[in-house]
């Protein structure tokens, strides 16, 4: 990777943490093995962490919803670090663990244990 594309690599991965409030090391890792995937990837995370027509607080909620129905623990972890860095609450969150709950059942909220410790 050329100095100048280094640069690129960390500015954005700067950004997205800075947005997130963390920077999951999956970013970091992605941006040494390929920066253009990364910048793909920023450009979701742009999407998903702005507000629009939906604020970007209640975007994340969803994410962490959809991650929850894949089952995929580690990525309840880093959603939730995310919604509690955009500001939801437990009541917020709680709400989302009723939503998860009643359409993908009991393995997606079992997905969260990890993800719901930070709520302690």
């Amino acid at each position: 990777m050329s100095e100048q594309e280094e640069f690129k690599h960390e500015e954005l991965l700067d950004k997205m943490g800075e947005k997130l409030g963390f920077t999951p090391c999956i970013l970091e890792t992605l941006g040494e093995v390929d920066s253009k995937f990364l910048k793909k990837y920023g450009l979701c995370n742009h999407k998903l962490l702005s507000d629009g027509a939906l604020p970007a607080k209640m975007k994340i909620l969803m994410a962490l919803a959809v991650v929850a129905s894949k089952q995929c623990e580690r990525c309840t972890v880093v959603q939730m670090q995310s919604a509690l860095n955009n500001g939801a609450t437990k009541e917020e969150i709680m709400e989302t663990m009723d939503v998860i709950f009643i359409t993908s059942g009991a393995p997606a909220v079992a997905a969260c244990r990890d993800a719901l410790k930070l709520l302690k």
